[in-house]
């Protein structure tokens, strides 16, 4: 059963004490930090000032809140993401709380505020709560770690606004698996029957395949020397007569991986579902 009105209202002054709430038992230094970064967050969403707004003004005349109007209906569809953003927002203070005052100084600084307002635009507009969490899991290792640029993180959400869940599936089965090959990718995540080469799984299939192979994020496994340059592959012989079909998009013969800037975008937004970056092997 859905709650009326004047309940949701109540609900929704949540994110609106939010600052304070989480400040309440911290120093003068650590609750401005946290100001910062709460207003840097909700600033950036434009409708959560309107919902605010509002609700506070269905809480102050109850007849009308009531009333089953369109912005009644406005809100009951906003509720959800409200308390969605509330959630989020402090579990990405408490996840601070265990990176220790070191960051105080990062989250202060203008270029990662940049970010904050970056991510939480992209959380607002994910189509998927898993999308969302990868946006929480940037802002959090942003804070944490400079494995790579503040440009560099700005092109993983970037990345997360283009790329939809089947793309990062197979980001995290090549993570997990480096040098699968198409069919193994397939088989491991869709199952042991193949599609027919000519039907729309195989090409949405291929499809997401050079989406993330154009974009940087996987390639094909290459050998490289000790000065990290790939080294060229030694030309197979051909063999007698030409195949009479292309190469199926399920062949099994070249192993995929990640990038290293695929491996830096696992790091700082799917950490909680793969482990953290380990360093290159030389």
């Amino acid at each position: 059963m859905n709650d009326g009105p004047h309940e949701q209202a109540t609900t929704s002054t949540d994110v609106a004490k939010l600052a304070s709430e989480l400040a309440a038992n911290q120093s003068t230094r650590r609750r401005r930090v946290a100001t910062k970064f709460l207003l840097a967050a909700i600033g950036s969403i434009p409708w959560v000032g309107g919902f605010l707004s509002a609700a506070a003004g269905l809480k102050a005349d109850e007849q009308t809140a009531r009333t089953d109007d369109i912005q009644t209906q406005w809100l009951e569809v906003h509720q959800e993401k409200i308390v969605e953003l509330g959630e989020t927002l402090v579990d990405v203070e408490q996840r601070f709380e265990t990176l220790g005052p070191a960051i105080e100084e990062r989250l202060q600084s203008e270029e990662y505020l940049g970010i904050v307002r970056k991510a939480f635009r992209a959380w607002d507009s994910a189509d998927t709560k898993q999308k969302r969490r990868y946006a929480a899991n940037l802002v959090v290792n942003a804070a944490g770690s400079r494995v790579c640029s503040d440009d560099v993180v700005r092109l993983f959400l970037d990345w997360l606004e283009l790329y939809h869940e089947v793309h990062f599936a197979l980001v995290r089965e090549i993570f997990q698996n480096p040098g699968s090959t198409r069919f193994e990718l397939w088989t491991t995540i869709y199952g042991q029957v193949l599609p027919r080469e000519d039907s729309a799984e195989a090409d949405l299939f291929k499809l997401i395949i050079r989406d993330l192979s154009t974009g940087g994020v996987l390639r094909q496994e290459r050998d490289t020397n000790t000065l990290g340059q790939f080294v060229r592959k030694k030309p197979l012989r051909k063999r007698a007569g030409t195949p009479s079909t292309l190469e199926s998009a399920f062949e099994d013969t070249k192993p995929y991986v990640l990038t290293e800037l695929g491996r830096q975008f696992v790091h700082y937004t799917m950490n909680e579902v793969v482990g953290r970056l380990e360093s290159r092997e030389t």
